[in-house]
């Protein structure tokens, strides 16, 4: 057993309240700094060349995220099984998970940068993209899919660091190169006049930076964590319980993000307009959303580690404590959101009809976002258990199959943007309810061993 490391956080003793923030706050800081990386394309794109630019970026979302999404998933997986074996104080194995783990990254580098440039002519047309937005989204995903390596591996190399709880130094890789794809999206875009294509690129090459200082610290440590790259393959122990774990959570971020396709379909038919302005409300969006997401990881991460070492009672507590936080955090939020809605649309485009329809998406959604709190914090800490399926099934059920035929009947029945835009909340609803119904009455604690294997 290895010594633990001044960066490593050890969450099986002390205050709960102060390891979820002090691991969080990072955490929500580096999450929002790799959130502004398509927030930059999108301001800058959107100021500089027009709003067509901007629905073209907002548009690719769905496609860029499902195959993200598949990713992350697994991702997620190795990052449980990383923070079990670390709090259960078992070297050996966290040093073959890493390694499998990234070997595994390798190997979908490949796979998926094929699959995201080939897919792209069939996906713009199921979403049906207007013809005044379809060459320059063809454009921006090629190029983004083109150079996807780099945020594949620096998603893997800072999820092995936040399952050791390090969530610092991924924090200060992403402002770094956050701050470099600012940079570069004003030179391309502005200066260079390279349009959505010098967004792209320079999205691609502040993503490729992160991978290089991730990996590069990984190789340089001394700790069962370190990357052994003459040592690097699949260790089967390893792999079969990352995959268990993590390809329930990987098929259902790639399934949703593959729903999300059609939504967007819908969103499409209503003109460029109501396209930039969807499109910079998830931008916003995606900022709100933070606070929960990054306590729900942290949630993951202390549940992982205290069943790591036997301590049930302990990873409940700070799944319940971690709930009381972020629901504060998101009602705080929510008041400057709904008051100043016109104002941080027009961040992204002053156009009249992209105001309308992005500050609707803002006053009409973002209420719901107290319901997401329960679904994010209670499947986050049904993760850290190793417990997957059940929740998979649940959110397939709530984002893929009910929001489809929501859309399908209303808008059918309706015909306006307005039960479209209620879609994603119906979802919420349904989902919450459920995740939370199966974390206090489900079997799925008696079917969890404290210690893996045991």
């Amino acid at each position: 057993m290895s010594v633990l490391r001044q960066r490593d956080t050890d969450m099986t003793s002390g205050s709960i309240v102060k390891h979820l923030l002090l691991f969080a706050v990072p955490l929500l800081i580096g999450n929002a700094f790799q959130q502004l990386y398509n927030t930059v394309d999108s301001v800058v794109v959107g100021n500089y060349v027009g709003k067509e630019a901007l629905a073209a970026v907002g548009s690719v979302a769905p496609i860029i995220n499902m195959l993200i999404g598949f990713f992350n998933g697994l991702s997620a997986g190795a990052g449980v099984v990383i923070s079990q074996r670390y709090g259960a104080h078992d070297g050996e194995r966290v040093h073959r998970a890493v390694q499998t783990t990234v070997a595994l990254t390798l190997a979908l580098c490949v796979a998926l940068t094929a699959i995201g440039v080939l897919m792209v002519p069939a996906m713009l047309r199921m979403m049906r993209t207007p013809q005044d937005v379809e060459a320059q989204a063809a454009e921006y995903l090629r190029i983004y899919f083109g150079g996807l390596s780099g945020l594949l591996l620096y998603n893997a190399g800072a999820g092995i660091l936040r399952a050791v709880g390090d969530s610092r130094r991924p924090l200060y890789f992403l402002i770094f190169s956050a701050l470099t794809n600012t940079a570069l999206d004003i030179l391309f875009v502005r200066f260079f006049r390279m349009g959505i294509a010098g967004a792209a690129i320079a999205t691609v090459i502040a993503q490729s930076l992160s991978a290089i200082l991730v990996l590069a610290t990984l190789t340089r440590s001394t700790a069962d964590y370190r990357i052994t790259w003459n040592r690097l393959r699949f260790h089967r122990d390893a792999l079969k319980r990352i995959c268990s774990i993590g390809l329930p959570s990987a098929l259902q971020m790639a399934v949703t993000s593959f729903s999300n396709v059609f939504v967007q379909s819908y969103v499409n038919r209503f003109g460029s307009s109501c396209m930039a302005g969807w499109t910079s409300y998830q931008k916003i969006d995606s900022f709100a959303l933070l606070p929960m997401m990054s306590l729900a990881m942290a949630v993951t991460t202390f549940v992982g580690q205290n069943l790591g070492a036997g301590n049930r009672k302990r990873a409940h507590r700070g799944t319940y404590t971690g709930f009381g936080l972020a629901l504060g955090i998101t009602a705080a939020v929510l008041a400057p959101l709904m008051v100043f809605a016109p104002q941080l649309i027009s961040l992204f485009n002053r156009e009249e009809g992209v105001l309308r329809y992005g500050t609707l998406f803002i006053r009409v959604m973002s209420p719901f976002y107290l319901l997401c709190v329960v679904n994010q914090i209670f499947a986050g800490s049904l993760r850290g258990a190793g417990v997957t399926k059940v929740p998979v099934l649940i959110m397939l059920s709530s984002f893929v199959v009910f929001r489809q035929i929501y859309l399908y009947v209303t808008y059918r029945l309706i015909g306006t943007i307005l039960p479209v835009t209620l879609g994603y909340p119906m979802g919420w609803v349904l989902c919450s309810g459920l995740i939370y119904l199966y974390y206090r009455f489900g079997n799925w604690q008696k079917q969890t061993t404290c210690k893996e294997g045991s």
